[in-house]
């Protein structure tokens, strides 16, 4: 977990857009599963029907969480029942207690990981290591990132910063093979890898995408099938799930299944949808002995016990907010955000996990154009929260006094459209004058024929008095 101090975005974002390779990958590909995305949709369902599944799912979601504690507990009685060892953990020190503790106890050496945000949420690998048990990253993004030593920068795709000549270093550095950007041969340099640790891991770590209360069931959702491996080889299996990942049973669960691939990889269904209820029982010869789930507070609480925030308690973790938005694309992905969770919803969710003073640039990271509403599976009012968040940091002072006085000389001109049309145009003459110049080496953004405020619902200029 970071450190309770102010994060400065306006840094991360000078750093980030150096590297002007980083900026066109992020660019690029999320622009491309943007699109991919809006066009599977209206192949598959159409406007009409989409945007009936997607009240739809935001209606289910909000009604767990409205009432999270009882679809919990009904979770929890049949996830025992089904021979789960449930666990409650109050915050990341809590869970990472909690998964050492179990560890020690099966005397467990190996670990074999699933992708897993929430696990990255309370830093789990380095306190697994640091306890002596070798964890392996299995999901071949996440797996060369922990070669690097680096971090995700994306919720779905967290090597989207990187390409294969990066990749190919990382295994000639790290597994001492012979060098090549060959995306086949680069997986079957992983895949030979990871087999050996499959076949000698004793504890294996998942999250879980859904949990079904009526079955006490564990949904699982990869492309690779690295987590059936992951769970089912290793004699002990460890679910660390946000406690708000639950749902009411596979009723429900196929509502987000239609939306979930669609909504991150443009996928009718990910490769690999995997359901676990309880270790192996006779005569089954496959799965764990046994598994443990932990259920994170981690702050979900408190957000749950907000009337204002707690639907963002709906998110499914897609990623479709971060590919829709301009910013996440060109501050060169997630790292700018310097949190776990990035883009929109990071920027939402982040003040409220770990305090506004230290994360209070992050809502202001976006345009308002409103395009994760848009895209979000769950009809998650994401540009509200963000503009409750600024003006709660401004209600608390935490901005520098050059910004305070910039905010306040720009609702001054807000409010005299005469002033406000004379801004616009000084704006377009400046981004056309530095683009021409050609110079400056900087990121300019295209200004003509655009409005400075285009993507705020409902705002025109002449209206504000």
């Amino acid at each position: 977990m970071r450190e309770s101090s102010h994060f400065s975005m306006k840094q991360a974002v000078d750093r980030a857009v150096q590297d002007r390779e980083v900026l066109q990958f992020v660019s690029s590909a999320t622009q491309l599963k943007y699109e991919a995305r809006k066009e599977a949709f209206a192949h598959d369902f159409g406007h009409k029907r989409y945007q009936h599944l997607r009240q739809l799912a935001g209606r289910i979601r909000q009604d767990v969480v409205e009432n999270l504690d009882h679809v919990l507990d009904q979770f929890t009685a049949n996830a025992q029942q089904a021979g789960t060892v449930v666990h409650r953990a109050r915050d990341a020190r809590h869970a990472n207690e909690l998964c050492l503790q179990i560890a020690k106890a099966n005397e467990c050496r190996l670990c074999v990981k699933s992708k897993s945000m929430v696990t990255e949420e309370i830093g789990l690998v380095p306190d697994l290591i640091a306890a002596g048990i070798e964890t392996i990253e299995t999901d071949l993004g996440e797996f060369i990132v922990q070669l690097d030593g680096d971090t995700p920068s994306h919720i779905v795709t967290p090597m989207i910063h990187k390409n294969r000549a990066s990749v190919a270093r990382a295994f000639v550095r790290e597994l001492g093979v012979e060098y090549t950007e060959d995306p086949e041969q680069l997986t079957a340099i992983a895949r030979e890898y990871m087999r050996g640790k499959y076949r000698q891991a004793d504890l294996g770590i998942s999250g879980a995408n859904f949990l079904l209360a009526d079955s006490g069931t564990a949904v699982v959702c990869t492309n690779e099938g690295n987590a059936d491996l992951a769970v089912n080889m290793p004699r002990i299996h460890i679910i660390v799930a946000g406690m708000e990942k639950v749902i009411p049973g596979h009723r429900e669960l196929a509502v987000f299944l239609k939306l979930l691939a669609r909504s991150a990889t443009a996928q009718p269904l990910t490769v690999y949808t995997t359901c676990l209820t309880g270790p192996r029982r006779p005569p089954e010869q496959d799965g764990p002995e046994r598994v443990h789930i932990i259920l994170l507070d981690n702050g979900r609480s408190a957000i749950q016990a907000d009337l204002t925030s707690r639907e963002l308690l709906r998110c499914i973790r897609c990623g479709a907010c971060l590919n829709a938005c301009p910013v996440f694309r060109n501050v060169g992905g997630g790292h700018a955000y310097g949190a776990v969770y990035s883009g929109p919803i990071g920027a939402a969710i982040m003040p409220l996990l770990q305090g506004l003073e230290t994360y209070h640039e992050l809502p202001e990271a976006s345009s308002l154009c409103g395009a994760c509403y848009e895209v979000c599976p769950v009809s998650i009012d994401l540009p509200s929260h963000l503009i409750r968040h600024r003006r709660e940091g401004v209600d608390q002072h935490l901005h520098s006094w050059s910004d305070r006085f910039m905010y306040r000389a720009w609702a001054y001109v807000l409010q005299h459209p005469t002033l406000y049309r004379g801004a616009q145009s000084m704006a377009r003459w400046v981004g056309r004058a530095l683009a021409g110049a050609g110079s400056s080496g900087g990121r300019v953004p295209v200004t003509q024929g655009r409005s400075m405020l285009p993507g705020i619902v409902g705002f025109h200029p002449e209206s504000v008095r």
